[in-house]
């Protein structure tokens, strides 16, 4: 799925999102001279981090939203001298020149429906032995927000991909991936009810459905789902996966 952001509020809220991508880091651990790229970079927040690790390295930031991009520059400005900025969709041909030594990300390939065709698209701009290190959504991911709203619209829906610990591995192996280590992590986020709970759901989790309502039906819709959950909780299940670009073409 590609879709456009509020890039600002994103960047204003309480985001999970942060310890996320400092976990992440910590598993990447690069040497520091790396050419990386930042799958669904985002607004550049842990792209800032990837570069402070990265002194002698460059990193190619990618993401399908124009607004987030936009932000990263902002973000980043003084530092583009080692950011290659790509505008693309992550399942298709990457259009950047040659080959990088590691794929991080943080919170996008649940927004990706088709996997397989993900890691084969990133698994191409890899060079033999590179890391993927990643995490995103994972098997039971915002289950109790997607209940709520069910319960708001009467009807379920297959908005992200969220993947199991065994099919991931499955579309790993098959775009030429070894030494893979997929795991699951429950990691609920508290929020203050109210204001709080309700920007973030409208911003980060419910934006899919807002895209297709009309503006004055937005806030009482957030609203509902606030309301029907237990706590002011999303109940987030991270999918972490490491894994190898194997060799071969």
């Amino acid at each position: 799925m590609t879709r456009d952001w509020d890039a600002t509020t994103y960047d204003a809220l309480p985001l999970p999102h942060l310890r996320w991508g400092r976990r992440t880091l910590d598993r990447l651990a690069p040497r520091g001279d790396e050419r990386v790229l930042d799958a669904g970079c985002g607004t550049g927040r842990d792209t800032e981090g990837l570069l402070d690790l990265l002194p002698h390295g460059r990193v190619v930031a990618v993401d399908g939203s124009v607004r987030m991009l936009d932000r990263l520059r902002e973000r980043l400005a003084g530092r583009l001298d080692r950011v290659e900025v790509v505008h693309a969709d992550l399942t298709g041909p990457l259009p950047f020149e040659g080959e990088v030594d590691a794929v991080f990300s943080v919170a996008a390939f649940h927004w990706i429906e088709d996997h397989a065709a993900l890691f084969a698209s990133l698994a191409a701009r890899m060079r033999p032995g590179a890391r993927l290190v990643a995490e995103c959504g994972g098997r039971g991911n915002i289950d109790a927000v997607n209940a709520a709203v069910a319960d708001v619209l009467g009807t379920r829906s297959d908005t992200w991909e969220f993947a199991g610990v065994d099919d991931t591995r499955q579309r790993l192996k098959a775009a030429g991936f070894t030494d893979i280590d997929v795991t699951l992590r429950p990691d609920p986020a508290v929020f203050e009810p109210g204001a709080q709970l309700e920007a973030f759901l409208a911003t980060v989790i419910l934006g899919p459905y807002l895209d297709d309502m009309a503006e004055d039906e937005h806030a009482p819709f957030v609203t509902a789902v606030a309301a029907r959950l237990a706590e002011p909780v999303a109940d987030y299940v991270r999918l972490e996966i490491g894994a190898v670009r194997g060799p071969g073409s």
